[in-house]
């Protein structure tokens, strides 16, 4: 069962820089950001707290005015919130008063879509994420990571070109996350819109991305184009594999660089820094 038909969700970003606040306490949270994301691609945002990953986020879903440059998704500039470009926070947004199928239906009904359609459709969504036993439950009778498949269902019911991504299973114990994660991928193998995933966590970034975007302490300017080719389908055994702990390294090291020193460099497994050149991707 697969009658998930996403448009492409390609996006460009062009000199984007983005303040926050006013007068004077008004700060720059993103700086002179220049970088591209094919239609269908997983990219992790990775960066320390406060960096601006999350306003970055803000800002392709229409609900942050960068302040200069260019933001657009297939072409078009980014001008407020749209359901094409659908977002998971860190807490889910259920309405405690419908059930689940009505939750994740509810987007359907704003749009105008008769009650037996948007139901057919929320059932199928359902299904997809793995609740489809659980329509009929009120969001308080799920645990956490059920709430969270409950949400990532909402969400693309819409059928958007962007599902993006806060940090959406920060909340969740280690099993329930890992579960979470393995579940994602699943969903983004039969679906292949473009995500978009904010992390500050280098396992979670190395386990779900294509590529990862580091970025540096605020202003946040993206220091590092990170290209996974680890296969897929991915699962745990990954994450002790010599290939995953030297590429944890890396981006263990481009976190804590510090401003005005050298950037770390990635070089090839099993030899040391000095022998080879930089590898790193100028944006």
């Amino acid at each position: 069962m697969n009658s998930y038909q996403p448009a492409p969700g390609r996006i460009d970003g062009r000199g984007l820089s983005i303040r926050l606040g006013h007068g004077s306490e008004a700060f720059e949270a993103v700086q002179r950001l220049d970088f591209a994301v094919e239609p269908g691609e997983f990219v992790c945002i990775l960066g320390p707290s406060g960096c601006g990953k999350s306003t970055l986020l803000g800002a392709l879903a229409g609900h942050l005015v960068p302040s200069s440059g260019q933001l657009s998704v297939d072409g078009q500039a980014v001008a407020g919130p749209s359901p094409q470009r659908g977002m998971v926070f860190q807490h889910h947004t259920l309405l405690p008063w419908r059930s689940v199928l009505d939750n994740v239906a509810f987007g359907l009904k704003m749009q105008g879509q008769g009650r037996t359609e948007r139901r057919r459709q929320a059932r199928e969504m359902l299904q997809l994420v793995g609740l489809d036993e659980f329509a009929g439950r009120w969001p308080s009778q799920l645990s956490g990571g059920m709430q969270q498949r409950a949400e990532i269902a909402r969400v693309l019911i819409n059928r958007p070109r962007l599902l993006l991504m806060d940090e959406p299973f920060g909340a969740l114990d280690a099993q329930t996350r890992a579960r979470m994660q393995e579940l994602l991928l699943d969903i983004w193998a039969s679906i292949r819109t473009t995500v978009v995933f904010v992390t500050h966590d280098i396992d979670e970034a190395l386990f779900l991305a294509d590529r990862i975007l580091v970025m540096s302490p605020r202003p946040g300017r993206f220091i590092e184009d990170l290209h996974l080719d680890f296969p897929r389908p991915r699962r745990a055994s990954l994450l002790t594999s010599p290939e995953f702990t030297h590429l944890k390294r890396h981006c263990l090291a481009l976190l804590r660089h510090e401003e005005g020193r050298e950037l770390p460099r990635l070089t090839p497994l099993g030899l040391p820094d000095t022998e080879h050149p930089p590898l790193r991707i100028a944006l």
